[in-house]
């Protein structure tokens, strides 16, 4: 069986996320449900998500609903309690270099944008559509392969804007130092944050209790580390009803055509 729970993990997390997994894998062993010892940390996450052998797993929003729904089951979401958003949800945080402090997201037009991944939720389809929505096109598109790449790139001068998931940009904001170079400069519409799933066969129900009853239980200080409120039930069809942007090659082309000349 496999578990992972990658989305937030990085070395700083990783011993609330273990803390995590473990209070999970107690309460199923109450239950006489076997789990991994340890989460998985290496490895495809698709080939990860998709294997029948799932137990449970941490996926994004806009991968579940245009892949993944019709072969997995949903088990629950995690809250982070992101602001303005409701419990469950989250949103995209547009930044840019302090050197750009108080400048509005319309004078971003036509400048470098950076994403991590096409089949991002929050690196690349909610951005897209809020900056559709506001009649903003990028003069270029840059793909970084993280979150943090993304604002790397920004503070590197690569590109000129980026928009990160909400949590991963507070994980930053508390363990990078360079994200004081940093600066929000709008939010996106929140949507249903990352749901945790497991494979078709397994009954999601016993799976939700023991997160639920884990991260109740989980110590005070991890749930800080990991901004972790806790456990929110959201319908499938609220994943599915999120609308979903062309992707970059398409989006280049109306670049390219937008180009004087």
């Amino acid at each position: 069986m496999i578990a992972s729970l990658a989305m937030y993990d990085r070395r700083e997390t990783a011993p609330a996320l273990d803390a995590l997994w473990q209070g999970i894998r107690d309460e199923l062993g109450k239950i006489s449900i076997d789990a991994p010892e340890t989460l998985a940390r290496d490895g495809d996450l698709w080939s990860i998500w998709n294997d029948p052998s799932l137990l449970l797993a941490q996926t994004c929003g806009l991968p579940y609903r245009t892949r993944l729904y019709e072969q997995v089951n949903l088990v629950t979401t995690l809250d982070h309690g992101v602001a303005d958003c409701p419990p469950g949800h989250y949103n995209s945080v547009f930044i840019a270099h302090r050197d750009r402090s108080g400048s509005d997201l319309r004078s971003f037009a036509g400048n470098s944008f950076a994403y991590n991944e096409a089949l991002s939720q929050s690196g690349w389809a909610a951005p897209m559509l809020h900056l559709r929505d506001h009649s903003i096109l990028p003069g270029s598109l840059f793909q970084s392969g993280s979150h943090r790449a993304s604002a790397r790139a920004v503070v590197d001068g690569t590109a000129d804007f980026a928009a990160l998931d909400a949590v991963s940009w507070s994980l930053m904001q508390d363990h990078d130092e360079w994200a004081k170079n940093l600066v929000e400069v709008a939010r996106t519409k929140p949507t249903p944050g990352l749901p945790l799933i497991t494979a078709k066969t397994r009954d999601p129900g016993p799976l939700r209790t023991a997160v639920e009853k884990a991260v109740a239980d989980l110590a005070e200080s991890h749930r800080r580390t990991l901004h972790l409120q806790g456990v929110c039930d959201i319908a499938p069809g609220a994943y599915l009803a999120v609308p979903t942007p062309l992707g970059p090659v398409l989006t280049e082309q109306s670049i390219r055509q937008h180009v004087p000349g």
